[in-house]
C-alpha cells in the first residue's frame, strides 16, 4: 500500500475518508491474500516494544518478516502495566524469550509533562487514570523500561532484555547500556 507520506496532503483528503482508503487497500490485499499457515507463536521468539510513532517501520528497520515477532506499541514505547500484560501472554502462552525495547529520537513525549493529564481533567471534567510517562532523557527512559521488564514477577524470561534508541533521521539503532547513566 502506498502511504500518505508519498502523497500530498490534498491527495489524502480526496476520494473519501482515510478509513475508506484503508478499507479499499484491505480489499485489494485480501483479493490476493493467501493464508501463510503460520502459528501465532513468533518464529524468532522475540517481542518488540516500541513507540507508536509513524516514522518507525519496525519490520523494515529490524529485517523482520511476517510471523517473526510480537510487536507491542504505544506512545513512547512505555513499559506500562498493559505492556507487561502483553509481554506476559507473549512469553507464557506463546513462547517468546527475548524482549527488545525501542524508543526514538524526537519523541513527542519529550515535549509533554504530566500537566497534560491535568489539562485533560480541566477540559473534560475527569482525570485520566493513566500517567503520561513524559521524559526528558530518552536514554534514561530506555533504562527505566528495561528495569521494569527485568523486575516484573510475571515474566518468565527477563534476562534477555535489550534497549535501543532509533534515530529517526538516520534509521540506525543505538544500544543503551542498562547500567551506565553517563553514556
Amino acid at each position: 500500500m502506498t502511504t500518505s507520506a508519498h502523497h500530498s496532503p490534498d491527495a489524502v483528503r480526496t476520494g473519501g475518508s482515510v478509513t475508506d482508503r484503508l478499507v479499499e487497500a484491505n480489499q485489494r490485499y485480501a483479493a490476493v491474500f493467501q493464508d501463510p499457515g503460520m502459528d501465532a507463536r513468533p518464529v524468532l521468539r522475540v517481542a518488540v516494544v516500541a513507540c507508536m510513532d509513524a516514522r518507525l517501520d519496525l519490520h523494515a528497520a529490524l529485517g523482520l518478516e511476517l510471523g517473526d515477532c510480537h510487536t507491542i506499541r504505544n506512545a513512547g514505547g512505555v513499559v506500562t502495566d498493559d505492556v507487561i500484560r502483553s509481554l506476559t501472554i507473549s512469553q507464557r502462552a506463546l513462547g517468546t524469550r527475548t524482549v527488545i525495547l525501542i524508543h526514538h529520537t524526537g519523541c513527542g513525549l519529550e515535549s509533554l509533562t504530566e500537566d497534560f493529564r491535568h489539562e485533560l481533567e480541566d477540559e473534560v471534567g475527569q482525570r485520566p487514570p493513566w500517567a503520561v510517562e513524559a521524559f526528558r532523557d530518552v536514554d534514561q527512559d530506555v533504562r527505566q523500561s528495561m528495569q521494569r521488564v527485568r523486575t516484573s514477577p510475571f515474566l518468565l524470561h527477563s534476562d534477555d532484555v535489550r534497549g535501543f534508541v532509533f534515530d529517526v533521521k538516520q534509521g540506525v539503532l543505538r544500544e543503551i547500556d542498562p547500567t551506565d547513566p553517563s553514556e
